[in-house]
């Protein structure tokens, strides 16, 4: 039998003949097409990816804050994290993914890629990166990670566990929706979660506050006299995926390295065993550990925090702003994305012929007690939008300023599950708080103050 004059045909993975003009595709054992690329020939330089990154010169917090120049951007929030934590001389970054959380570990993935970012890895799920967190941080290294809505609440018992153990480091939450039906829209509410944990907390209004307060926040979590964690909190969406201007340092200048060994806390001693923390009874569950013990630990947490005024102060110009409150018919008090809101509501007003001052609420734990007490003295109506439900903002200023002011308070107006807020909203609480008019949006409930009904305050008090 003769054989065939045929030739044989080569196919590519999926079967198909190879003709003359397609090359042949080379795969891997499995039948994937290889698409890496070639090894560089002999004699090829190599460009290195961490070149720039080893070039940056460490600079004082001082002249990174105030006195290196900035040039303007116009980036995501997501982005501006990048940017503050490229300039932070971070050691270790754990991620682990949730929306609206996610593009930004993504973007500090690419800083450990370009050598900003020293070790950087993928957790399991939450809980299992807070806790590496915590041993990080108790190993003497400077910490990010972020997280969003259902990922804080799962991590919550590690993170809460943080000021107890003393541990610098800095957590970002892009708050959303936690309550189900579950949603991925923008809600704060996570943020009364953490507020009483002994964490100190920042909520930032805009891209800038959050590249700003990332930088300032590690410095001041690692001062001697506080070492505590630090959150960065914003809304979702609103500030992560929204753009806006943030002025920039450059970057080839980043802050000093953490120095553990200058710690109030010794750290772990990777070499030895650390026996000592194992039979600690304040930092260990213990049903022979005295009440007093856990009791003035708290105790000493919450004077930390109070400690941190003092570099709040310094480095961020205050935990409060203030703009034109003296002399207003009506002030409102907001933090966060509500500021923004706020600002536009005082315009509407102003067109009306109504004066609205604000105060913007940078720090909420430490919470500006002495300063609302002073900045609200005199005022006659307050105003408080929030973006959640349960007004968390709303009660702490009225438990901060009661009997310091005599002005009729009103808690809202609101918006969840990821609204946003129209600013005619606000200028109704205000128009209305002046006048008298009964409020659609805020229930008799949520207004305080000396023109209330009295009973309808007591009911609200008792939700506190």
């Amino acid at each position: 039998m003769s054989e065939s004059l045929e030739a044989e045909v080569k196919t590519n993975p999926q079967g198909d003949p190879i003709t003359s003009m397609e090359p042949e595709q080379k795969t891997n054992p499995q039948g994937d097409p290889i698409t890496s690329v070639a090894a560089p020939k002999t004699g090829e330089v190599k460009k290195d990816p961490h070149a720039e990154a080893k070039k940056q010169r460490i600079v004082t917090p001082e002249y990174m804050f105030f006195e290196a120049p900035r040039t303007k951007e116009f980036i995501t929030g997501s982005e501006a994290a990048k940017e503050a934590v490229r300039r932070s001389n971070v050691d270790l970054s754990i991620a682990y993914p949730i929306t609206p959380q996610s593009e930004t570990m993504q973007l500090i993935g690419v800083l450990y890629g370009e050598g900003y970012v020293k070790e950087y890895y993928r957790g399991e799920e939450e809980y299992g990166v807070m806790s590496a967190i915590a041993g990080a941080s108790r190993a003497g290294v400077r910490c990010f990670t972020a997280t969003a809505g259902p990922g804080t609440l799962r991590g919550l018992e590690p993170i809460v566990s943080w000021p107890g153990h003393r541990l610098p480091a800095l957590a970002m939450f892009t708050c959303r929706v936690v309550n189900a039906p579950l949603a991925i829209q923008p809600d704060n509410i996570e943020i009364s979660y953490l507020l009483n944990c002994g964490m100190i907390l920042f909520h930032g209004e805009n891209q800038q506050d959050l590249f700003d307060f990332i930088m300032k926040g590690f410095i001041i979590s690692e001062k001697n006299d506080v070492t505590l964690p630090v959150g960065v909190a914003c809304d979702g969406f609103f500030v992560t995926h929204a753009r806006g201007y943030v002025h920039m340092q450059e970057k080839g200048i980043k802050l000093p390295p953490r120095e553990a060994w200058r710690g109030a806390v010794p750290v772990l001693d990777a070499e030895n065993p650390p026996a000592r923390l194992s039979r600690d009874a304040p930092v260990q569950k213990s049903n022979f550990m005295a009440y007093n013990i856990h009791a003035v630990w708290q105790q000493e947490v919450w004077a930390a925090v109070e400690r941190s005024r003092k570099y709040i102060n310094q480095y961020m110009g205050g935990l409060v702003t203030a703009e034109n409150v003296e002399g207003a018919d009506a002030i409102l008090i907001a933090s966060g994305s509500a500021v923004a809101q706020s600002r536009e509501a005082i315009r509407l007003c102003k067109d009306k012929g109504i004066q609205v001052g604000l105060i913007k609420i940078r720090s909420l734990r430490p919470f500006p007690i002495p300063e609302l007490r002073q900045l609200c003295a005199k005022a006659k109506l307050i105003v408080i939008p929030e973006f959640n439900y349960v007004a968390w903002l709303a009660k702490d200023v009225a438990a901060a300023i009661y009997g310091y002011s005599k002005a009729k308070i009103v808690a809202g107006p609101h918006v969840y599950g990821g609204m946003s807020m129209p600013v005619e909203m606000i200028v109704d609480e205000v128009t209305g708080g002046l006048t008298g008019k009964k409020s659609g949006n805020v229930p008799m409930s949520a207004m305080m103050g000396t023109d209330v009904d009295q009973t309808a305050v007591a009911h609200f008090m008792q939700n506190i």
